[in-house]
């Protein structure tokens, strides 16, 4: 799971998405090219920044909360490849987002999308928050394999990010017991 942020890189900067610059609350530094990251989530990323870059429309501002963009969340389940992409936003525009979901179908990823959500977050507060979701595409779910069981892991899940290295941990645990 990766949350990123939208907002500018410096004051009245271009629009980044992204994580919040070391010891600022502010500002926003890109990080598409973060080899941390898996390579789907960079494409999402890189595709998301630029089509609402394009689009004009504003990032919300945490000091006059005003703005539509706050955040993007992509989980992706490491067994199955299925992902879930949310964009969470204000209710302060209604935005047709159909090309928005049709573009990043069309991306050519190693995981398969199997769902984009639509979130609303009015909070003032700097944290995704649902305030009602709207199922653009697929189901609101991915669904991840550990040890023989099936798990539904939504948006809001709490879910080991690394369910590799939780499956070696459980395994060992089970050897013990």
């Amino acid at each position: 799971k990766m949350e990123f942020t939208f907002g500018d890189e410096y004051k009245d900067g271009p629009l980044s998405l992204g994580m919040h610059k070391r010891g600022s609350f502010y500002d926003i530094v890109s990080v598409g090219e973060c080899r941390i990251s898996d390579e789907d989530y960079r494409a999402i990323l890189s595709f998301t920044q630029k089509y609402f870059m394009d689009s004009g429309l504003p990032f919300f501002h945490r000091l006059t909360h005003k703005g539509y963009l706050r955040h993007l969340c992509v989980r992706k389940a490491a067994k199955t490849g299925e992902m879930l992409v949310a964009l969470i936003t204000t209710s302060q525009k209604e935005v047709d987002l159909s090309s928005y979901k049709e573009g990043l179908l069309s991306l050519p990823l190693k995981g398969k999308i199997a769902g984009i959500v639509h979130t609303l977050n009015d909070s003032v507060a700097d944290v995704v928050k649902n305030e009602g979701t709207t199922l653009l595409y697929g189901k609101d779910y991915i669904t991840e394999s550990l040890l023989g069981l099936e798990f539904k892991i939504t948006q809001f899940s709490f879910f080991q990010t690394n369910s590799l290295g939780a499956e070696c941990l459980y395994e060992t645990v089970r050897t013990y017991l």
